[in-house]
This record gives structure tokens, sequence and C-alpha cells, in this order.
């Protein structure tokens, strides 16, 4: 893990065309996306390639996991369920998904532009020509000394994608090993189901507790019911929810 200092990140909304500046206390954030061999040791599952990045793993399966790393450390679970109702509680120290806000202010590294360095050097993507996700580690970390927040596999994030259009789709970040230069960006979003799962999705675990959830690293569920509420168009590139 890594601890980052709190700071300012800017969000970028395609659909409703706004922006918003989001005011992030201090976290911790994992240098790696999570591998095959931690997935395989804490919920169990297939550890074929145990440096690559887990993939094929649901959000909830995601959830799952970080609940599973808090017990075995004896920290307190981010996370309760009902069903397959999650409730974050953002005091608890344990292990937990990164906000949005907290996943590209991490990403970015204090850089302004789509990539925080040449992406042949820091990304695995379809340049590289590669078929499957790659070790983690295996280019430049950014400045924060991260591996991989972009190119090798998409992370998923707490937050919700867009409830007015798409339910209770989560978001995932980063861009993966298929993807060209126009995915693979820091500002990218994109989402699916909580159930869903692909061989380029991944994620990464953060920790960190706060006092209250009026507004915890950028997400509230306030927040969450007002965007519920909008409609509007959609923005270039999206497709209907099915």
């Amino acid at each position: 893990m890594v601890r980052l200092p709190g700071g300012q990140v800017e969000l970028h909304d395609a659909r409703r065309r706004t922006r918003r500046t989001v005011e992030l206390e201090p976290f911790e954030i994992a240098r790696f996306a999570v591998t095959q061999e931690q997935l395989a040791e804490m919920i169990g599952g297939e550890s074929t390639h145990p440096r690559r990045p887990v993939t094929d793993v649901s959000w909830l399966r995601a959830i799952r996991f970080c609940n599973a790393a808090s017990e075995w450390e004896g920290l307190d679970p981010a996370y309760t369920f009902e069903g397959e109702e999650v409730t974050w509680h953002v005091d608890a120290d344990g292990y937990r998904l990164p906000t949005e806000a907290e996943w590209e202010f991490a990403c970015r590294a204090g850089s302004t532009g789509a990539h925080y360095g040449p992406l042949p050097d820091i990304a695995w993507t379809s340049a590289d020509g590669v078929t499957h996700p790659m070790d983690v580690g295996g280019k430049l970390p950014n400045l924060h000394g991260l591996f991989d927040t972009l190119g090798n596999v998409w992370e998923w994030c707490w937050d919700h994608l867009d409830p007015a259009r798409y339910g209770d789709y989560r978001v995932f970040r980063g861009g993966g090993f298929a993807d060209d230069a126009h995915s693979v960006r820091a500002g990218v979003r994109r989402g699916g189901p909580p159930r869903s799962h692909s061989d380029d999705i991944g994620f990464r675990v953060a920790r960190g507790g706060f006092d209250a959830d009026a507004a915890a690293q950028g997400w509230s569920k306030e927040a969450d019911r007002r965007r519920g509420d909008l409609g509007g168009p959609l923005p270039s590139g999206w497709t209907p929810r099915r």
C-alpha cells in the first residue's frame, strides 16, 4: 500500500457535461492491482499465473475480497451486505475499492494530461500486441509509485456509473491490454453491472476511514440519488443499458 496525501482532483461527467472538483483526505492505495495469487489466497480461484492481475472478477466479488482481506488482518470490514445491496461504512479502516475520485487522483499523480508519461513506457495496450494481461509491475510507475493504473486491466471503483441511465452499474477505470490510446486515459470512465465480469477487468484496493458519509472522498448517497433523478442525452460512444 502507498499512502497518498490529501489533495484536489477534477472529475468530468460526460453525459451532463459538467466538471466538479473533489477535495480528498489522505488515503492508502495498493501499489499493484490485486493478483491471481492474492485472490486465490483470500477467497479461492485459479492462480495459473500468480503475478498477473486477476480478471473475470465481478464488482461484487471484488467487494468480498476486500472484506476477506480486512478480516484476515484484523481490520474492520468496510462493507456489509443485504442480499446484493452493499453498504460502505466510511469510518471503517478495512480494505475497500477506491472511489472514482481517489482512483483518478492516484492515477494522475499530479499530471494533468491524458497520461502520466509516454504510453509505451507506462501501460500495456493494444500497441504491444499482447493477448492477455501481463504480470504486474512490468512497465514504469507513476510519480506516486503506482504501477499499471493505465493499461493492462480496467479497475473497478466503488461509484455508480450513471444512476439515471444505468441503474446499478459500477465504474471501472484505466483501460486494458486490448485497448488503444483513446481508451487508455486517466479521464476515461466505463462501467458494468455489479455481477458482470470480463477478461480485461480487475481491481486494486484502497484503505482509509472518514468521519462522516456526507461526501466521503467524492461519493455520497445523496449525490447518487440526485444523479439518478436527472435525465439527458447519452454522450457519444455510450450505449443504452440492455
